[in-house]
């Protein structure tokens, strides 16, 4: 497997960067000054690959599903994924919170809903919370959750978005050779047995020294009033939330008795054994990036005015 990944993984970096470049360019391009009546939105390609990994995770929360004899096919589950990001996508940038509170909500109960309706399709009633509720779930994790990435790009450069997935994954990368190398002590024995204290702290160490890393590229690259402290403590709360989503993946798995969620990713498993800890740090990074732009923002403020 470590053969698979130290392979599979530089590959996957290089595509990742590529398509980032690609975004930006096409961004680019529909700017005012080349095309004065664009109304395309950023994050053209962002959207479509967020959609491919929507569509290819909620098969394997499907298939996780069938496993607890929870029936939903494989189709409906990438309707309720795509249903999910397009929520996400297509609430206008900028739109009141209340409305885009009430946009998601709506989204959630319609979800829950249609899946009610999917489970008796047939005319039949076993199962059918079950169904509604499993409907549910991939709406909300593989949708709405994996479309906070998309909502972050629309809100920045492609680069902050790239700069989340790298403190998330540096986490699991720097946690697996960490533990590997002097792992002893089990984190969570029964849940994720090869997960240890040691790993979990190399982690930390390595998604705040990305973190820190990164904030200081970002501000050298137009976010000029962002001090990379602010990226040091971002990294390691998104490292750890990113290793939650690891563990919350694996119960999953776990509990329907499987290891891997698939076998489309050489070296990693499945699409949702690659993206399970960004989809839980996406909606947490959305909002503590406000959070920190806002409290920048108001520094540099009253900083000129001390001036």
């Amino acid at each position: 497997m470590l053969k698979y990944r130290l392979t599979f993984g530089p590959i996957l970096i290089a595509a990742i960067i590529l398509l980032a470049w690609l975004d930006e360019y096409i961004d680019g391009l529909s700017a005012p000054e080349f095309f004065p009546q664009s109304t395309m939105p950023p994050g053209i390609i962002v959207a479509v690959i967020l959609g491919v990994l929507g569509v290819m995770g909620s098969r394997e929360v499907a298939r996780i599903l069938r496993a607890k004899s929870v029936m939903i096919h494989t189709w409906f589950a990438a309707v309720a994924s795509i249903f999910g990001i397009l929520v996400v996508g297509l609430t206008p940038t900028g739109t009141a919170g209340s409305t885009g509170f009430a946009i998601g909500v709506s989204s959630v109960v319609g979800s829950f809903v249609l899946g009610l309706l999917y489970a008796i399709r047939s005319k039949q009633v076993d199962g059918a919370i079950f169904v509604g509720a499993g409907v549910l779930l991939i709406h909300v994790y593989m949708g709405l959750m994996l479309g906070f990435l998309l909502l972050i790009r629309r809100e920045h450069s492609i680069w902050m978005m790239i700069w989340v997935l790298a403190c998330v994954k540096s986490c699991d990368i720097g946690a697996f050779f960490t533990g590997t190398a002097i792992g002893k002590h089990k984190l969570i024995e029964w849940l994720s047995p090869k997960k240890t204290w040691e790993g979990l702290f190399g982690g930390l160490l390595t998604s705040g020294a990305v973190g820190g890393l990164g904030f200081w590229l970002l501000a050298n690259g137009g976010y000029e009033n962002y001090d990379p402290m602010w990226g040091v403590v971002l990294g390691v709360i998104f490292g750890a939330i990113g290793q939650a989503g690891d563990l919350t993946a694996s119960l999953f798995k776990r509990d329907a008795g499987i290891k891997d969620a698939g076998t489309s990713v050489p070296g990693f498993g499945g699409i949702l054994d690659l993206i399970d800890s960004p989809v839980l740090v996406a909606p947490f990074a959305y909002w503590a990036i406000r959070i920190v732009m806002d409290l920048s923002d108001a520094g540099a403020d009253l900083g000129m005015l001390g001036g």
